[in-house]
């Protein structure tokens, strides 16, 4: 079998967290590949010469050959199905209801919260930049955060569905905007996005955010 020839754009400063979950989930897999940025400060992802531009123009882009995907949901599962077990490793539960959870908490965090985002941008987690208190609307949106959270990780164990997927990754990411900043985080979701934190793929990626944003 040929092996695929895998390019992943990213931003300049590997700040993006859905760069990093589909990082993490290439690491994953181990599946090799090449690594692109695009400065998105100067606006190099809507100029029309760029490579993602006729699509989303947005990162992360991930190209597999002759075939070009955005949107990191789609690129993991793109990637659980076309890279599947036992061959490779799972990035989703294999049971049906806990993978349709998995993906229903990777939509959430991409598409609610929005006050934490802004709030919290990713240079907390990967600048070690402090912010100021969260307003009230940020208030909110954690006190969500954490009750959803602690209902989706009541069963006490270290990951959302037994074993790691994807999601734990993405979750963890949305924790540590606040962890890592210094706020209030129950105990029991500081301890879950800790451990999250140190899986290797996670390490590797941070490590390349610190290389390139200094």
């Amino acid at each position: 079998m040929t092996r695929p020839v895998i390019t992943l754009w990213s931003d300049a400063n590997y700040f993006s967290p859905y760069v990093m979950s589909v990082y993490v989930a290439l690491q994953e897999k181990g599946l090799a590949f090449s690594l692109k940025t695009v400065d998105l400060n100067k606006g190099e992802h809507l100029q029309s010469g760029w490579k993602g531009y006729a699509s989303t123009r947005r990162v992360p882009l991930l190209e597999v050959d002759a075939f070009e995907l955005t949107e990191s949901s789609a690129i993991t599962e793109y990637l659980d199905e076309r890279f599947s077990p036992p061959q490779w490793e799972r990035l989703y539960p294999h049971d049906i209801e806990k993978r349709a959870r998995a993906r229903q908490i990777q939509a959430w965090l991409r598409s609610d919260l929005m006050p934490i985002r802004e709030e919290r941008s990713t240079d907390v987690v990967f600048g070690g930049i402090k912010k100021p208190p969260l307003t009230s609307n940020g208030q909110k949106a954690a006190a969500k955060l954490f009750d959803t959270a602690s209902a989706l990780l009541a069963h006490g164990k270290p990951n959302l569905f037994g074993e790691w997927s994807i999601a734990d990754t993405d979750l963890a990411l949305m924790l540590n905007r606040l962890v890592l900043n210094g706020d209030d985080v129950p105990e029991a979701l500081a301890v879950y996005a800790t451990f999250q934190w140190q899986r290797a793929s996670v390490q590797r990626y941070i490590a390349l955010s610190a290389k390139h944003s200094g």
